[in-house]
Protein backbone atom coordinates (compact mmCIF):
# COMPACT_ATOMS: atom_id res chain seq x y z
CA UNK A 1 0.00 0.00 0.00
CA UNK A 2 1.37 3.34 -1.28
CA UNK A 3 0.63 6.71 1.63
CA UNK A 4 0.95 10.08 -0.58
CA UNK A 5 0.63 13.02 1.78
CA UNK A 6 -1.69 15.72 -0.49
CA UNK A 7 -1.89 18.13 2.73
CA UNK A 8 -0.89 17.69 6.26
CA UNK A 9 -1.01 21.64 7.66
CA UNK A 10 -3.49 23.02 10.25
CA UNK A 11 -4.29 25.92 8.20
CA UNK A 12 -3.37 27.42 4.89
CA UNK A 13 -0.29 29.24 3.83
CA UNK A 14 1.91 29.36 0.56
CA UNK A 15 3.06 25.74 -0.10
CA UNK A 16 0.77 24.56 2.99
CA UNK A 17 -2.34 22.40 1.96
CA UNK A 18 -4.68 21.18 4.83
CA UNK A 19 -5.31 17.41 5.62
CA UNK A 20 -5.82 14.80 3.15
CA UNK A 21 -3.81 11.42 2.26
CA UNK A 22 -4.03 9.56 -0.77
CA UNK A 23 -3.70 6.00 -0.42
CA UNK A 24 -2.89 4.04 -3.91
CA UNK A 25 -4.83 5.61 -6.27
CA UNK A 26 -8.44 4.86 -5.21
CA UNK A 27 -8.49 6.47 -1.35
CA UNK A 28 -9.24 9.51 0.25
CA UNK A 29 -8.39 9.40 3.51
CA UNK A 30 -9.75 13.23 4.73
CA UNK A 31 -10.30 16.46 1.72
CA UNK A 32 -8.90 19.32 2.70
CA UNK A 33 -7.57 21.68 0.06
CA UNK A 34 -4.19 19.13 -0.55
CA UNK A 35 -6.57 17.58 -2.92
CA UNK A 36 -6.40 20.17 -5.20
CA UNK A 37 -2.91 19.44 -6.50
CA UNK A 38 -3.72 15.89 -7.86
CA UNK A 39 -5.07 16.03 -11.58
CA UNK A 40 -8.15 15.01 -13.05
CA UNK A 41 -7.37 11.75 -14.06
CA UNK A 42 -5.98 11.23 -10.13
CA UNK A 43 -8.95 12.25 -8.84
CA UNK A 44 -11.35 10.56 -10.96
CA UNK A 45 -9.65 7.41 -9.94
CA UNK A 46 -10.61 7.66 -6.28
CA UNK A 47 -13.39 5.10 -5.70
CA UNK A 48 -13.51 5.86 -1.34
CA UNK A 49 -13.38 8.82 0.53
CA UNK A 50 -12.71 8.10 4.73
CA UNK A 51 -13.62 11.09 6.52
CA UNK A 52 -12.58 11.76 10.24
CA UNK A 53 -14.70 14.61 11.29
CA UNK A 54 -16.86 17.11 9.63
CA UNK A 55 -14.15 20.48 10.52
CA UNK A 56 -13.94 22.34 7.17
CA UNK A 57 -10.02 21.82 6.77
CA UNK A 58 -10.83 18.01 6.10
CA UNK A 59 -13.48 18.00 4.07
CA UNK A 60 -13.40 21.36 2.34
CA UNK A 61 -12.41 20.19 -1.07
CA UNK A 62 -14.62 17.12 -1.77
CA UNK A 63 -17.41 19.11 -3.19
CA UNK A 64 -15.46 20.54 -5.60
CA UNK A 65 -13.85 17.67 -6.58
CA UNK A 66 -16.75 15.85 -6.69
CA UNK A 67 -18.11 18.73 -9.14
CA UNK A 68 -14.75 18.29 -11.31
CA UNK A 69 -14.88 15.07 -12.12
CA UNK A 70 -18.17 13.57 -11.66
CA UNK A 71 -18.96 13.43 -15.59
CA UNK A 72 -16.27 11.33 -16.13
CA UNK A 73 -17.21 8.33 -13.30
CA UNK A 74 -19.24 5.61 -13.89
CA UNK A 75 -20.33 4.84 -10.42
CA UNK A 76 -20.48 6.96 -7.33
CA UNK A 77 -17.89 7.88 -5.24
CA UNK A 78 -18.16 6.79 -2.15
CA UNK A 79 -18.13 8.54 0.96
CA UNK A 80 -17.50 6.63 4.49
CA UNK A 81 -18.04 8.76 7.98
CA UNK A 82 -19.45 8.64 11.30
CA UNK A 83 -23.37 9.25 10.95
CA UNK A 84 -22.84 12.65 12.32
CA UNK A 85 -20.37 13.87 10.34
CA UNK A 86 -22.53 12.69 7.33
CA UNK A 87 -25.36 14.23 8.62
CA UNK A 88 -23.37 17.64 9.01
CA UNK A 89 -22.11 17.32 5.58
CA UNK A 90 -25.91 16.78 4.08
CA UNK A 91 -27.04 20.02 6.45
CA UNK A 92 -24.43 22.20 5.77
CA UNK A 93 -22.40 21.93 2.48
CA UNK A 94 -24.76 19.53 -0.01
CA UNK A 95 -27.64 21.29 1.12
CA UNK A 96 -28.58 23.53 -2.43
CA UNK A 97 -27.62 26.13 -0.97
CA UNK A 98 -23.81 26.15 -0.26
CA UNK A 99 -23.69 23.57 -3.32
CA UNK A 100 -26.04 20.77 -5.16
CA UNK A 101 -26.96 18.21 -3.43
CA UNK A 102 -24.65 15.24 -5.12
CA UNK A 103 -26.87 12.52 -3.36
CA UNK A 104 -29.49 13.06 -5.48
CA UNK A 105 -27.82 14.16 -8.89
CA UNK A 106 -28.35 13.11 -11.57
CA UNK A 107 -30.66 11.47 -10.61
CA UNK A 108 -31.26 9.61 -6.99
CA UNK A 109 -30.89 6.19 -8.23
CA UNK A 110 -27.44 7.27 -9.92
CA UNK A 111 -25.86 10.11 -7.64
CA UNK A 112 -22.58 11.38 -7.76
CA UNK A 113 -21.96 10.76 -4.11
CA UNK A 114 -23.09 7.79 -1.77
CA UNK A 115 -22.62 8.18 2.01
CA UNK A 116 -21.84 5.03 3.89
CA UNK A 117 -21.93 5.90 7.46
CA UNK A 118 -19.18 4.20 9.97
CA UNK A 119 -18.55 3.35 13.66
CA UNK A 120 -15.78 3.51 15.91
CA UNK A 121 -14.62 -0.05 16.56
CA UNK A 122 -15.92 -0.79 12.74
CA UNK A 123 -13.61 -2.78 10.86
CA UNK A 124 -14.35 -3.15 6.47
CA UNK A 125 -12.81 -4.15 3.54
CA UNK A 126 -12.64 -1.74 0.86
CA UNK A 127 -10.64 -1.43 -2.44
CA UNK A 128 -9.06 -4.54 -1.58
CA UNK A 129 -7.69 -2.73 2.37
CA UNK A 130 -8.62 -3.51 5.32
CA UNK A 131 -9.63 0.17 7.42
CA UNK A 132 -10.61 0.22 10.63
CA UNK A 133 -12.09 2.74 12.59
CA UNK A 134 -10.35 4.53 15.66
CA UNK A 135 -11.71 6.44 18.25
CA UNK A 136 -11.25 10.07 18.40
CA UNK A 137 -11.48 13.09 21.07
CA UNK A 138 -12.36 16.22 19.37
CA UNK A 139 -15.09 19.44 19.85
CA UNK A 140 -17.17 17.10 16.94
CA UNK A 141 -17.97 13.54 16.65
CA UNK A 142 -14.56 12.42 14.93
CA UNK A 143 -12.46 9.10 14.54
CA UNK A 144 -9.02 8.20 13.59
CA UNK A 145 -8.15 4.96 10.71
CA UNK A 146 -5.75 2.37 11.08
CA UNK A 147 -5.20 1.15 7.46
CA UNK A 148 -3.44 -1.55 5.75
CA UNK A 149 -3.28 -4.81 3.35
CA UNK A 150 -1.37 -6.78 5.44
CA UNK A 151 -0.13 -7.41 9.35
CA UNK A 152 0.91 -3.80 9.96
CA UNK A 153 -0.99 -0.66 9.34
CA UNK A 154 -0.47 3.06 8.53
CA UNK A 155 -2.58 4.67 11.66
CA UNK A 156 -3.94 8.16 11.28
CA UNK A 157 -5.16 9.69 14.22
CA UNK A 158 -7.72 12.33 13.06
CA UNK A 159 -8.14 15.65 14.98
CA UNK A 160 -7.91 14.61 18.96
CA UNK A 161 -7.02 15.19 23.02
CA UNK A 162 -6.49 12.89 25.25
CA UNK A 163 -7.62 9.60 24.17
CA UNK A 164 -6.94 6.35 25.95
CA UNK A 165 -8.92 4.43 23.70
CA UNK A 166 -6.85 4.31 21.18
CA UNK A 167 -3.70 3.65 22.75
CA UNK A 168 -5.50 0.40 24.25
CA UNK A 169 -6.06 -0.42 20.60
CA UNK A 170 -2.62 0.45 18.55
CA UNK A 171 -1.16 -1.42 21.67
CA UNK A 172 -2.86 -4.57 20.37
CA UNK A 173 -2.19 -4.02 16.83
CA UNK A 174 0.94 -4.20 14.50
CA UNK A 175 1.63 -0.10 13.58
CA UNK A 176 3.87 0.52 10.29
CA UNK A 177 3.42 4.50 11.10
CA UNK A 178 1.87 6.76 13.15
CA UNK A 179 0.68 9.90 11.89
CA UNK A 180 -0.94 12.15 15.03
CA UNK A 181 -2.15 15.95 15.20
CA UNK A 182 0.02 18.60 17.64
CA UNK A 183 -1.95 21.98 16.27
CA UNK A 184 -0.51 23.90 18.80
CA UNK A 185 2.76 24.72 20.69
CA UNK A 186 3.32 24.86 24.61
CA UNK A 187 2.19 28.42 24.52
CA UNK A 188 -1.01 27.43 23.18
CA UNK A 189 -1.96 25.20 25.50
CA UNK A 190 -4.71 26.55 26.66
CA UNK A 191 -6.58 26.94 23.56
CA UNK A 192 -5.07 22.81 22.95
CA UNK A 193 -7.10 22.13 25.06
CA UNK A 194 -10.32 23.87 24.52
CA UNK A 195 -10.52 23.07 20.85
CA UNK A 196 -9.29 19.83 22.19
CA UNK A 197 -5.92 19.33 20.00
CA UNK A 198 -2.72 18.43 21.13
CA UNK A 199 0.59 20.48 21.90
CA UNK A 200 4.01 19.09 22.80
CA UNK A 201 3.36 18.42 26.25
CA UNK A 202 0.00 17.02 25.72
CA UNK A 203 1.51 14.62 23.04
CA UNK A 204 4.28 13.67 25.46
CA UNK A 205 1.50 12.29 27.80
CA UNK A 206 -0.33 10.67 25.11
CA UNK A 207 3.17 9.06 23.31
CA UNK A 208 3.44 7.63 27.11
CA UNK A 209 0.62 5.24 26.62
CA UNK A 210 2.59 3.31 23.88
CA UNK A 211 3.07 0.00 25.35
CA UNK A 212 6.81 -1.22 25.78
CA UNK A 213 8.44 -2.96 23.53
CA UNK A 214 6.50 -0.91 20.24
CA UNK A 215 8.29 1.29 18.25
CA UNK A 216 7.59 3.13 15.02
CA UNK A 217 8.09 6.05 13.43
CA UNK A 218 5.61 9.03 14.83
CA UNK A 219 4.72 11.81 11.97
CA UNK A 220 3.42 14.99 13.51
CA UNK A 221 0.93 16.37 11.41
CA UNK A 222 -1.59 19.49 11.45
CA UNK A 223 0.51 22.25 12.73
CA UNK A 224 -0.25 25.83 12.42
CA UNK A 225 2.03 27.18 9.95
CA UNK A 226 2.92 30.37 12.24
CA UNK A 227 3.82 27.83 14.68
CA UNK A 228 5.37 24.63 13.34
CA UNK A 229 9.09 25.54 13.77
CA UNK A 230 8.32 26.15 17.81
CA UNK A 231 6.41 23.24 17.83
CA UNK A 232 8.97 20.77 16.48
CA UNK A 233 11.31 22.99 18.61
CA UNK A 234 9.31 22.08 21.72
CA UNK A 235 8.92 18.38 21.04
CA UNK A 236 12.37 17.67 20.16
CA UNK A 237 13.75 19.26 23.85
CA UNK A 238 10.82 16.83 25.39
CA UNK A 239 12.39 14.08 23.55
CA UNK A 240 16.62 15.21 24.41
CA UNK A 241 15.36 16.04 28.44
CA UNK A 242 14.14 11.93 28.14
CA UNK A 243 16.91 9.71 29.83
CA UNK A 244 18.95 7.57 27.09
CA UNK A 245 17.07 3.96 27.75
CA UNK A 246 13.77 5.73 28.59
CA UNK A 247 10.64 4.37 26.83
CA UNK A 248 9.73 7.73 26.60
CA UNK A 249 11.96 8.45 22.78
CA UNK A 250 9.94 8.03 20.48
CA UNK A 251 11.24 8.05 16.59
CA UNK A 252 9.33 11.90 15.68
CA UNK A 253 9.29 13.08 12.80
CA UNK A 254 7.34 15.99 10.94
CA UNK A 255 5.42 15.33 8.22
CA UNK A 256 4.86 17.13 4.91
CA UNK A 257 3.09 17.45 1.88
CA UNK A 258 4.57 15.55 -0.62
CA UNK A 259 6.09 12.53 1.14
CA UNK A 260 5.36 8.92 0.09
CA UNK A 261 5.27 5.84 2.14
CA UNK A 262 5.04 2.16 0.65
CA UNK A 263 3.76 -0.16 3.61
Amino acid sequence: MKVRVLGCSGAIAKDCRTTSFLLDHDMLVDAGTGVGDLTLDEMADIDHVLLTHSHLDHVAALPLMVDAVASRRSLPLQVHALQKTIDALKAHIFNDIMWPDFTMIPTPASPFIRFYPLEPGQSVMLGGKRVEVLPAVHTVPAVGYAIGTGKDHWVFTGDTEHNPALWARLNQISVALLVIETAFSNRESGLALRSLHLCPKSLAAELACIAPGKNYPIYISHTKPYETELIMAEIQRLEQSALPDSAAKHDIRWLRAGQEFEL
